[in-house]
């Protein structure tokens, strides 16, 4: 069913809260906001910190270099942005499960989840407000209704939207409760000398880069990441990954810090092209949580796309 009309974004952002936590202890302030909002980079920060329009404890005029404490009560005014239009277009979506609170869908690769300035169409929202029309929930606002989680463009797979405000809440509590079970398949570079593992460092912004995400930065916040192998090619390694928690870029930093960044991850792992892959083999495969209404566990599977398929077809062929 199609919507009568498109969803206007002229969207006006009220003051952010955050309180710090022992972790921020001593964190620059600048780093604390554009940690705690990283849809915005660091530079942002600094020119609202620049305006005014960060306060800390209810006074604003700190520096950017302002050490936070614990305890501390931060606030960002993060001025109106340029207006934008979501349309809903009538485009492919691969739908899982669907009942009257949530749906659950398998994104392809390659589709961005919600829309952003200078990328307004052909987003997995796009889709979602053309297969649902209104019935979605309205708690991540008009760029990202339904939103409750999200995967990097370039990867693929499973994904549960909320159709109504109470189903947001629920799952969004079961995600910070690590309630929620989410699996990934991927192909990294390098063999493995353990057959299991856990990687638990956190991941906060690259302070040299800020297209970037590191690991075990002292801004950074905690993230944990369970692995074991599947397959070995000898110079490649097809694993399955857990998340504990849901960090920008998790797994691929992750990953890339104990030397076995993602078979085609330029971001973080070779730039040379390999095996003609050009993105990152990374597939979110498994979900499961509690229906957000009838409490019952449900989990979600689907195999990966063609690519990542055609890949193990060719590493089984020159394994030696």
């Amino acid at each position: 069913m199609a919507p009568s009309n498109d969803v206007s974004l002229a969207e006006t952002r009220a003051a952010e809260s955050f309180i710090a936590e022992e972790t921020d202890e001593g964190m620059r302030l600048d780093n604390f906001v554009a940690a705690h909002m990283p849809e915005f980079s660091r530079s942002y920060a600094q020119r609202l910190i620049a305006q005014g329009a960060v306060y800390v404890n209810g006074e604003a005029g700190k520096p950017k270099n302002f050490a936070v404490r614990a305890g501390d009560r931060i606030e960002a005014v993060v001025p109106k942005r340029e207006a934008l239009r979501v349309v809903a277009q009538d485009l492919p979506l691969c739908v899982v499960h669907e009942d009257e609170d949530i749906l659950v869908v398998n994104k392809s690769k390659g589709m961005v989840v919600h829309p952003a300035p200078g990328n307004e169409s052909g987003t997995l929202v796009n889709a979602v407000l053309f297969h649902c029309g209104a019935s979605l929930s309205s708690i991540n606002g008009v760029i990202r209704p339904g939103i409750v989680h999200r995967i990097d463009k370039d990867t693929s797979g499973l994904l549960v939207v909320a159709k109504n405000d109470g189903a947001h809440r629920r799952l969004s509590e079961a995600l910070a409760r690590h309630d929620v079970t989410r699996e990934y398949e991927a192909i990294v570079y390098n063999n493995f000398q353990e057959d299991a593992g856990k990687v638990d460092l956190p991941v906060g912004r690259d302070p040299s880069n800020r297209l970037r995400r590191a690991a075990g930065v002292r801004d950074g916040r905690s993230a944990v990441t369970h692995y074991r192998v599947l397959e070995r090619f000898g110079a490649f390694t097809r694993v399955a990954l857990r998340l504990e928690t849901g960090r920008t870029h998790q797994i691929r930093v992750h990953m890339a810090h104990i030397k076995h960044p993602l078979l085609g991850d330029p971001l973080y792992g070779p730039k040379k092209k390999v095996l003609g892959v050009e993105t990152q083999m990374l597939h979110a495969g498994l979900l499961g949580f509690a229906h957000p209404r009838t409490g019952e566990y449900m989990e979600f599977s689907c195999p990966p796309p063609e690519e990542f398929e055609r890949v193990l077809l060719r590493l089984r062929a020159l394994r030696p």
